[in-house]
């Protein structure tokens, strides 16, 4: 066997794969992210693949570090493609209504958001990052950003 092929299998035991998925904050401001799960997606792959003509549904638990109450939250999707932002429009983006939280929020509370995003059949099929924030509408600030590795079939 080569020895170049047995030296990289006897580093991939040893430190393992780093194929996981991987969910990266993106300038959260207002709170802490805990947990996210992408609908179908896989955690071993390092890309959630989103299928045209299908919807998928992002359940994330979050928390504030700031003392403000916030009334109002907006939801903000983008796909970022090649550095460069295209919204992704949602039928609800007030998301105090329809997502599981209720506003206002608070420091000490823990919260669990769900909105589910249609993957349109007319979207191209590319690698993508799907930025997702949640916002404080009356200061503009960022609650949560997170970035989802993914690719469009």
């Amino acid at each position: 066997m080569d020895k170049f092929l047995v030296l990289t299998l006897t580093f991939a035991l040893i430190f393992g794969s780093n194929n996981a998925l991987e969910f990266k904050d993106c300038g959260s401001e207002l709170g802490k992210f805990s947990k996210v799960v992408v609908s179908n997606c896989d955690e071993a792959s390092s890309v959630c693949v989103l299928k045209r003509h299908t919807n998928a549904t992002i359940d994330l638990d979050f928390n504030l570090v700031d003392d403000s109450k916030i009334e109002n939250v907006s939801t903000v999707v983008h796909g970022v493609i090649l550095g460069v932002e295209m919204p992704f429009p949602l039928a609800n983006p007030n998301a105090c209504v329809d997502s599981g939280i209720e506003c206002p929020l608070e420091k000490g509370k823990n919260y669990n958001y769900q909105q589910t995003l249609p993957v349109l059949k007319s979207y191209p099929k590319v690698s993508v990052t799907v930025k997702w924030e949640l916002k404080d509408v009356t200061s503009a600030k960022t609650i949560i950003c997170v970035l989802i590795p993914a690719r469009i079939e």
